[in-house]
């Protein structure tokens, strides 16, 4: 199987191939600059691996929760490659992916994750490690402020920005379920084609028009009457 990923959701941009089991990624951290970053590392990507956009059984990318432009950068790269090359698309969750990058490194089993979304709120969602050690959304994800996110009572770690901005609002919730924090992990598209792997082989790729983004939230800013 070979997949194809993309992920520009945040100050992070990255593409990463799937050919058989084994990743291979390209990983940067340059916020506003995904738009002259993306291409060249697709490409140079599919120039190692010898292949071409038709020789790929589908792609994946990072749908959201995130930056609305960058995930808007993901979902036009990844429309335009799969019109071109008529492939499949497996839309990934951005929340998902941070989790999996973490199960893929630690033992822990279950992953509170918050990614910063401004206006004194977070991105939500609470993972765990599933038999295969595959991010397994337990409820829903959510845009909420820190002091009012929904759980299991289940004991696991920290991850994502939204630990960072507001570890004392999420610990203080949390209480006594969460043994530590990390709040540098970003989401990467190692992690994307992984979970995009996994769920082509579920039978969860849809065409090109399916492909679109989720932002969990309508609104880019409040209005004055809201502040």
């Amino acid at each position: 199987m070979k997949l194809l990923a993309v992920e520009t959701s945040t100050e992070a941009c990255s593409a990463a191939l799937f050919i058989d089991g084994e990743v291979f990624e390209r990983y940067e951290l340059a916020p506003k600059v995904h738009t002259r970053l993306i291409l060249p590392m697709i490409d140079s990507l599919m120039v190692e691996a010898g292949l071409k956009p038709q020789q790929l059984d589908a792609l994946a990318f990072s749908r959201g929760p995130g930056s609305f432009t960058g995930v808007r950068i993901a979902t036009g790269v990844i429309q335009g490659i799969a019109l071109g090359a008529d492939l499949p698309v497996v839309p990934v969750s951005t929340l998902a992916a941070i989790a999996q990058d973490f199960f893929d490194h630690n033992e822990d089993n279950v992953a509170f994750v918050a990614m910063d979304a401004r206006m004194e709120e977070i991105f939500w969602g609470v993972y765990r490690r599933d038999a295969l050690g595959y991010a397994e959304l337990i409820g829903f994800e959510t845009v909420t402020p820190a002091d009012a996110v929904e759980f299991p009572d289940l004991t696991g770690v920290g991850i994502g920005s939204g630990w960072g901005v507001y570890h004392q609002e999420l610990t203080t919730r949390l209480a006594g379920l969460v043994s530590r924090y990390e709040a540098d992990r970003l989401p990467r598209a190692g992690a994307i084609v992984r979970l995009g792997a996994r769920g082509f082989e579920q039978g969860l790729a849809v065409a090109v028009e399916q492909a679109m983004p989720v932002y969990l939230r309508d609104k880019v800013a409040k209005k004055e009457s809201e502040r």
